[in-house]
């Protein structure tokens, strides 16, 4: 009996330090997870100068938060910031570089377009996992009808995580629009978003509105495209960021004043982003200077998207 006792007590004692060590570690794990997606934490990413380093970066980054959210699974600060980071890894070191390869490395791109599709995909679903968790239900309250119960619940907080989610799912249909299941999830999407524009119409200096400039412009008016509400949204975004965001004039050059055809308008928007100050906005360093880049790509090509011009032609702008 005195063995057993004794043996029952180590067992015991033993069985108290895991599950303190195990405490412990989960209280640790948050803190972290508190202090890496805090206010401000993203500014290192985006305030960089140096895109290549940003590049080589951050998929360390994500499968760090990665681990880190599959620790602490309910942190809503690592659920944003993973399916953001996806997401924006996706469009500007994946999509980005693929779209600018010359038309003879059409395979490579081809490979670099899908791969971006897929990460686009993993964001979303994982910002996704968010807002299913905040509201139980919300994944398949489009489907049974109830989404505008929903979307009534929903506060200002829950903006980001609703635009990056919106943003994945849209760039991921926008490369494969043959995609029926996410062409299904258009108007779920276009609610979703108008929602987050009630709540918080100046989001990120206006990304909202930059955001529906592309929509806008780009989606068939049937499925929820309205050309007429374009020119609006630019004008408010540019308003929103103070002419500090080198995006919105990109955006609408490409989006819009290359299916117009509008040659003046497409050079004098991208020279608008080119003239953009990169420290007015330290935070937002690197989008403008991707910005930039993206800005000189479309000028240096101008040809291959105007029918009436030639290189010759261009130079003499």
């Amino acid at each position: 009996m005195k063995y057993r006792s004794a043996f029952a007590g180590v067992f015991l004692c033993c069985a108290l330090t895991l599950l303190s060590s195990c405490s412990i570690n989960k209280m640790a794990t948050k803190a972290v997870a508190n202090a890496l997606t805090g206010e401000g934490s993203g500014a290192v990413f985006t305030g960089d100068t140096d895109p290549e380093l940003i590049a080589g970066a951050l998929p360390f980054a994500i499968k760090m938060y990665e681990a880190l959210l599959s620790t602490q699974p309910n942190h809503q600060g690592l659920i944003l910031t993973t399916g953001s980071l996806f997401v924006m890894y996706a469009n500007a070191f994946i999509q980005g570089p693929a779209e600018m390869l010359p038309s003879e490395e059409y395979l490579e791109r081809a490979e670099q377009m899908e791969r971006a599709r897929k990460l686009y995909l993993r964001g979303a679903e994982i910002l996704a996992s968010g807002l299913e968790k905040k509201y139980r239900g919300w994944n398949d309250a489009y489907g049974k009808g109830v989404q505008p119960s929903y979307l009534a619940k929903v506060k200002k907080a829950d903006v980001p995580l609703i635009y990056w989610h919106a943003a994945g799912i849209l760039s991921a249909y926008a490369m494969n629009p043959f995609d029926l299941d996410l062409g299904m999830r258009l108007p779920e999407l276009t609610a979703a978003i108008a929602r987050a524009y009630e709540l918080d119409p100046d989001f990120n200096s206006g990304a909202l509105d930059d955001f529906y400039v592309l929509f806008y412009s780009s989606v068939p008016e049937g499925m929820g495209g309205d050309p007429s509400k374009v020119e609006t949204h630019y004008q408010r975004a540019l308003e929103k960021s103070q002419g500090g965001l080198a995006g919105p004039y990109v955006s609408y050059a490409q989006a819009v004043c290359v299916p117009a055809q509008d040659i003046e308008t497409f050079k004098s928007s991208l020279e608008s982003a080119l003239a953009v100050d990169i420290e007015k906005d330290p935070a937002s360093r690197l989008v403008n200077i991707m910005a930039q880049r993206k800005a000189r790509y479309l000028l240096n090509t101008a040809p291959e998207l105007f029918a009436e011009l030639d290189a010759d032609t261009w130079g003499e702008w």
